[in-house]
């Protein structure tokens, strides 16, 4: 016998767990509750059935507890993931330093907000101290002056802002609120630990992995045989790419495990953080594997087990004085986030700037994670740990609303795709253009059709493309796309010539079936898809470069292709070879006058000539900074 498996272990206490976790997504989406974070509802459900439902043996427990841990690496790992290196590196100021470039530098702001955040958080933590027994006041801001980027980054997408200035601003303070606070977290435990000892040193062991990991991967990933290697074991049994990354996971909570149990924190966060460096933050399809492991099975059995953990008698330590330490615990939460925020007042106005500061004071797992070793350490008692649990779910409820209420969404204003017809190819380039952080709104003119639309989360507006009152209630601009999709040739023509001859307007787009209708739209001005040369491309590319096909279609997040208009005067007379390009961009086509050329080294730019740029979003803009 090759294998001896024992089925004594009792599968229903996890089952129980994976069915709370099950069902919650079902509940919010029937009560119509999406915005309501499900890990909220995970830990309060996970309380009410651990506490008085059912009962867990010591074995199950220890099963759940070791998954639950999982869980935590996992999420921590995710973490470091969301934060996109690109925007961080690419925000390093590179001239000297003046009070506006100062202030238009997410970077300099985000250190500067957190460094203020700090301060404030250590003042409020010792004022908190008289109200009652904190052994640690340091310890304990720390855990207030965390943040939650897997909060804002949500809240952010869905407005559509993740591409503005505004919300570049938040995401890269809350990356640096992010990385500063574990590894303060990381060395502060060590301290309370150890004391200060030679072994503090070993944690910059970590560091010098993960750079000796980042020059390998800069060097391995440009080796063809190994491309074709992983591309060939990537799908099916081998898996090799999602193989290659749980082990990456494990590398680094391992090396941290053997300096000590605080420091897998940090581990799991800089795994996340070095595969955020190579794929450039894109959810390509090994990403999506990921995400389905990770919060389809390991992380809610994390957040159901604090809910199942959490323990209520522990705030019978605060006697009459629990609900004063509450509320004055979550104002501090919100005041050490909101009083930083005002630096973005003279960028974005003084409503920006507050609401920015309430979305800042999201909190979930790095506030639980943290007060949870605090309480392993001692220096936070179970009753605080309680409160922070508690913060954690007040937070994430309140901060997102408030954002929202402060800052409705403005869905008709700024550039916008507007689409004629909720087909599923609508809905399907309405998701796309909204994953790039673009505005897309669905016109639909069939109710049940709307209804289903705007129950997938989609901007959505009820009306008839052939209706002239329509376009003025949804603003229409020269500078919006119209999408026609009505599913029906003659709809599609009826309204593009609406569009042409009615507005003047020339961005409009729609589908063409056959060569006699594709004549048609050209001889009104309207740019057509030839969809059976799209799908003919689509089967050629798959037979003749696969692999490139693949890899564009599984990325299509990550890589964009632009046109960027040459305005900027230096740039005017200047070899493409002299202009420091960000290296994940790439000058495909120069477009000047009728003529375009495929550019080198030699070549030279002028004012005006428009540049054909294939690379990251991260790399496009700063290619629009340098050029435009």
């Amino acid at each position: 016998m090759l294998l001896s498996i024992s089925f004594h272990f009792d599968y229903l206490p996890l089952m129980v767990v994976l069915g709370i976790a099950w069902i919650i997504p079902i509940l919010l989406s029937a009560f119509r509750l999406r915005k309501v974070p499900s890990v909220i509802v995970e830990i309060i459900l996970g309380f009410v059935v651990g506490h008085y439902f059912m009962e867990i043996d010591a074995d199950s427990l220890h099963i759940l507890r070791f998954l639950a841990l999982s869980g935590f690496i996992f999420l921590m790992f995710l973490s470091g993931l969301e934060i996109d290196m690109d925007q961080i590196i690419a925000s390093l100021p590179r001239r000297k330093i003046s009070v506006s470039r100062y202030l238009s530098n997410p970077l300099l702001v985000g250190i500067t907000h957190f460094l203020i955040a700090m301060l404030l958080s250590y003042v409020a933590a010792w004022l908190l101290s008289g109200m009652t027994e904190i052994k640690s006041v340091w310890y304990f801001s720390l855990i207030m002056v965390t943040t939650s980027v897997g909060i804002i980054l949500p809240v952010l997408k869905n407005r559509g802002e993740i591409g503005t200035r505004f919300g570049q601003m938040l995401i890269i303070a809350a990356a640096v609120a992010d990385i500063f606070s574990i590894l303060l977290f990381t060395f502060t435990a060590s301290i309370i630990k150890s004391g200060f000892h030679f072994d503090l040193l070993l944690i910059l062991a970590l560091f010098a992995v993960f750079y000796i990991f980042y020059q390998l991967g800069q060097r391995m990933k440009n080796i063809p045989r190994l491309k074709k290697i992983s591309y060939q074991l990537s799908h099916a049994a081998s898996q090799i790419n999602v193989r290659s990354i749980i082990l990456l996971i494990l590398v680094f909570v391992v090396i941290a495990q053997y300096i000590g149990e605080e420091v897998i924190l940090l581990g799991s966060f800089l795994s996340g953080l070095l595969l955020s460096a190579f794929l450039h933050k894109g959810r390509s399809l090994v990403m999506i594997k990921l995400d389905g492991m990770g919060y389809g099975f390991f992380i809610p059995i994390f957040f159901v087990m604090v809910g199942f953990e959490f323990d209520p008698a522990a705030f019978q330590e605060f006697e009459s004085s629990l609900y004063l330490f509450l509320f004055t615990l979550l104002g501090m939460l919100f005041l050490i986030k909101i009083i930083p925020s005002l630096i973005w007042q003279p960028l974005f106005g003084w409503r920006h700037a507050i609401s920015g500061g309430f979305l800042m004071s999201s909190r979930l797992s790095l506030i639980i994670a943290a007060a949870a070793i605090g309480l392993n350490l001692g220096v936070i008692t179970p009753g605080i740990n309680a409160s922070f649990v508690m913060m954690a779910v007040l937070t994430c409820l309140l901060s997102p609303t408030i954002f929202n209420a402060m800052l409705p969404v403005k869905v008709l204003e700024g550039k916008k795709t507007i689409i004629i017809g909720g087909s599923s190819t609508a809905v399907l380039l309405a998701r796309r253009m909204h994953l790039h952080g673009k505005k897309a709104i669905i016109v639909e003119k069939e109710e049940k059709r709307f209804r289903e639309i705007k129950e997938k989360g989609l901007w959505t507006v009820r009306g008839d493309g052939l209706d002239t009152g329509l376009y003025r209630e949804i603003k229409l601009k020269p500078e919006d796309y119209v999408v026609v999709e009505c599913g029906e040739e003659l709809v599609n023509l009826a309204v593009s010539s609406l569009l042409r001859n009615e507005f003047l307007h020339e961005k409009v787009i729609t589908r063409s079936g056959s060569a006699r209708f594709e004549q048609k739209l050209k001889q009104i001005g309207v740019d057509a898809v030839d969809a059976r040369r799209v799908i003919a491309t689509a089967m050629e590319n798959m037979i003749i470069r696969p692999t490139t096909y693949y890899d564009l279609v599984e990325s299509f997040e990550n890589f964009s292709l632009d046109e960027i208009t040459v305005l900027n005067r230096d740039i005017d007379g200047r070899q493409v070879k002299t202009i420091p390009f960000h290296h994940d961009a790439i000058l495909m086509i120069v477009k000047r006058g009728h003529e375009s050329f495929i550019p080198h080294g030699e070549s030279y730019l002028r004012i005006g000539d428009i540049l054909h740029v294939f690379g990251t979003e991260t790399a496009l803009e700063d290619t629009r900074k340098k050029v435009g």
